[in-house]
């Protein structure tokens, strides 16, 4: 293992119920509040009346911003920045999935930043200081409700970034199971997909003598692969909800990394071009993505591939050569996925070839991309045919 410093400040009110915490937790942190949600959902299924009234008993003053897309637009974030010093705003609540926590983050960092909050986002600049900010968690899906990352879309460049800064933690998340009740089918597999592929990407690391990491992982995903296709036919089982909303969260926060190089997120960097430029769910283009990135780079090092073939596909290995094994788990995953609902192809979205130089370019937002097989022009184009 590497040395490593494991730290994560955010305070996790998890369980039926845990709203009440809001006005406990709240309390000491301000009383001018910018509430930021989606596109309404909340108002539907109760959560936003049992947040406003937790608001209320404290006499916050409450103002507004609704409408943040799926993929975050840093337009959108300019508008919280905005309200935040015409209002004098002293403390953010997001209540919403990953995309709402991801556009707060970089309201909450660009509040106090002079110029534009892009440059934070694209590593020109690093944030100062943070407006603190809180979540009530709908969706579970990107682990955002207890790491300090996030993901803006601009979408005037078609340009899909993934930042993080020590100052983008939540100071305390809410996670009640019943409240992702509402989350349809489709958002459901979405989440599974992203959360899977979150510990997928981790797990391919280079790192030596990591057996416990390795098997919290395998856990994880083990946990995750028993419950997912119980939900997915009965969306309304509290346990099951229970058991994915707290994998999702554990998927992502920093745990899972832990004495290792981070893993490989080639295929997030790949998907991001592909959302960056035709705006599709984050967690479908993953679910084409990642079993490809697989199969491209089973071809060189099919090393961790087995031992995900047997660990967790529960695959056997008698007979088979370590290529065959890789591809097989592969195959594994994608069954997986398309069982549960998951797209398997970029056809699916009506994606064709036409834009694959874009594609490929965009995938090269940062110096580097890939770590278990460094990519390439070349290699992306690759991943990105098999995808076709």
């Amino acid at each position: 293992m590497e040395a490593f410093l494991q730290y994560n400040p955010t305070r996790l009110w998890f369980g039926k119920d845990q709203i009440e915490k809001l006005k406990q937790d709240l309390g000491s942190e301000g009383k001018r509040v910018l509430l930021v949600y989606g596109g309404g959902s909340i108002k539907k299924n109760g959560v936003y009346d049992a947040v406003c009234e937790q608001l209320s008993q404290m006499k916050a003053e409450v103002t507004e911003l609704s409408g943040v897309e799926p993929n975050p637009r840093l337009t959108t974030v300019h508008k919280g920045i905005e309200i935040c010093r015409e209002k004098h705003i002293d403390f953010i609540l997001a209540v919403g999935g990953g995309s709402v926590i991801d556009c707060v983050k970089a309201i909450s960092i660009g509040v106090y930043y002079d110029g534009d909050v892009w440059d934070i986002i694209t590593r020109k600049a690093a944030a100062q200081k943070a407006l603190p900010f809180g979540t009530v968690l709908t969706l579970a899906a990107t682990g955002s409700e207890m790491n300090n990352l996030s993901v803006i879309t601009n979408w005037e460049l078609n340009e899909k970034r993934g930042w993080g800064s020590p100052l983008a933690y939540p100071v305390f998340s809410i996670l009640d199971p019943a409240y992702t009740f509402s989350v349809p089918l489709d958002q459901t597999v979405y989440g599974i997909v992203d959360m899977m592929s979150h510990v997928l990407e981790q797990y391919f690391h280079r790192t030596e003598n990591a057996p416990m990491i390795d098997r919290f992982m395998e856990s994880v995903l083990l946990t995750i692969m028993e419950a997912a296709p119980k939900l997915v036919k009965d969306l309304h089982n509290f346990k099951l909800r229970e058991t994915i909303m707290y994998a999702g969260t554990m998927a992502f926060n920093g745990l899972l990394s832990s004495g290792t190089d981070g893993g490989d997120w080639a295929s997030h960097q790949i998907e991001h071009g592909l959302s960056a430029i035709y705006d599709i769910p984050h967690g479908g283009g993953l679910a084409i993505v990642f079993p490809n990135w697989m199969l491209h780079c089973a071809e060189e090092d099919p090393s961790r591939m087995t031992k995900l073939a047997v660990n967790v596909f529960g695959l056997d290995p008698s007979g088979k050569s370590d290529l065959e094994l890789a591809r097989e788990s592969a195959a594994a995953l994608r069954t997986f996925w398309t069982e549960l609902g998951a797209p398997s192809r970029l056809k699916d979205y009506g994606i064709d070839s036409s834009r694959l130089d874009e594609l490929v370019q965009k995938s090269f937002m940062k110096d580097k991309v890939g770590s278990y097989k460094p990519m390439t022009p070349e290699t992306v184009r690759d991943i990105l045919i098999r995808s076709m």
